[in-house]
């Protein structure tokens, strides 16, 4: 327990990814109003760094997807791993919070763990409900504290052996945009009254580059029947130019935001409020969307031994975040050989004729929000919670609130 005598809490973090980026800036959030004078070391993201972070090398340098993806980086990837290793060991925090990026994460939480007696906590439990059950086992051996986004999560950490509390998913507590800010948006962009799709061709360079084709056709397809829908982009930090270049033969006049710029964040935001439907690689984009009640399609695409891989391991039949939650299948998605520019067109096709089909999904996201804590304490400060309350350094008065589970899906 913290007394006034105790020395101030020492928390080394890593994020691998720009959602991991996210969860790490708002579990800083929290940590600093419970424990004021806590002192935080790693390797972040642009947010991260917003709230006092010095990131040991890019965060961008670990931002790779995929089997056949990764294997070209490896022997980089080796070395910040080894780097990063020697600087937790060398620092000796309180702990070691690794966020999302299970490969690179899991990987550092046991090279720390055969050199230290450092306890380990992992924010995002793996998706083991979903594909290779025995991660949670073998992460075991590294983890001590799981911090899950989503309320099914905690009973298969648990059985592993490992302490877990869900602690909601931080986009219910996202800011969403106003009416005034939609309307500046559109003025300024040139958008006016028009429909406007947002494509969402996911957050790192390999995952644009296989997206942009068959992302690109279904928008032809669509447009010759809707010749007036625009369509906007939301760029991940960095890499504006690169989807700038990308979509300069999409039709739809497209307006590429940089979210990585000074008002990127509101942009976007604003983006989300203006879009009438919107087409996006798989991924948590879909609980986003889901926020804001935009009617969505999800596809993704990746190399063809990266999927035979994944797929022959997967044990659930939608990776859509909605689907699962909700506990319907009511977003369509097109993964792998399904990546098909006339399926998606004609998915995105029925999302504007059929209304009944935009209320069934706006159902399900409701659910969706409902069942990750909207309305409740904020996930970050959650999230804060349950890291202070498995080292014992939290009073009680602060523990996160018991956790509502449901069942996951079979």
């Amino acid at each position: 327990m913290t007394s006034d005598t105790t020395p101030p809490l020492r928390l080394y973090l890593l994020a691998g990814e720009a959602s991991g980026d996210r969860l790490g800036a708002a579990l800083m959030r929290g940590l600093k109003s419970i424990a004021p004078d806590v002192e935080f070391r790693g390797v972040a993201g642009p947010m991260m760094q917003e709230e006092g972070m010095v990131s040991l090398f890019p965060m961008s340098e670990l931002s790779v997807m995929g089997i056949a993806e990764v294997l070209p980086r490896y022997p980089a990837l080796v070395k910040r791993l080894n780097e990063a290793a020697e600087d937790v060991i060398g620092w000796r925090p309180d702990a070691l919070v690794t966020i999302d990026s299970p490969d690179f994460s899991l990987r550092l939480a046991k090279q720390v763990k055969e050199s230290a007696d450092i306890p380990t906590i992992h924010y995002v439990a793996p998706s083991v409900w979903a594909w290779r059950p025995g991660r949670a086992e073998k992460m075991a051996r590294s983890i001590d504290h799981v911090l899950a986004l989503l309320p099914f999560e905690p009973p298969l950490m648990e059985a592993a052996g490992m302490s877990c509390d869900f602690v909601g998913h931080p986009v219910v507590a996202e800011p969403v945009a106003s009416a005034e800010d939609i309307a500046a948006f559109r003025s300024e962009t040139g958008l006016g009254e028009a429909d406007v799709l947002l494509v969402l061709p996911g957050s790192r360079r390999t995952e644009i580059e296989r997206l942009q084709h068959p992302f690109g056709e279904a928008l032809k397809t669509l447009a010759a029947r809707h010749p007036d829908l625009r369509v906007v982009v939301p760029a991940a930090p960095g890499l504006s130019e690169d989807v700038a270049r990308f979509v300069r033969s999409w039709p739809g006049d497209p307006v590429v935001i940089d979210t990585g710029a000074t008002d990127g964040a509101a942009r976007k935001r604003a983006a989300f409020g203006a879009a009438r439907l919107a087409l996006a690689a798989s991924g948590t984009v879909s609980l986003e969307l889901a926020a804001t009640g935009t009617p969505m399609v999800i596809a993704y695409d990746m190399n063809w031994l990266s999927w035979k891989i994944m797929s022959n391991l997967a044990r659930v039949e939608t990776v859509t975040l909605v689907n699962l939650v909700s506990e319907t299948r009511e977003v369509p998605e097109f993964l792998g050989p399904a990546c098909k520019p006339e399926s998606i067109a004609s998915a995105l096709e029925a999302l504007l004729s059929d209304e009944d089909g935009v209320v069934a999904q706006r159902d399900a996201m409701r659910v969706t929000m409902e069942r990750l804590g909207k309305g409740g304490e904020a996930p970050g400060h959650r999230a804060a919670a349950s890291v202070l309350k498995a080292l014992d350094y939290a009073p009680r008065h602060i523990q996160p609130p018991p956790s509502t589970r449901v069942p996951p899906v079979s």
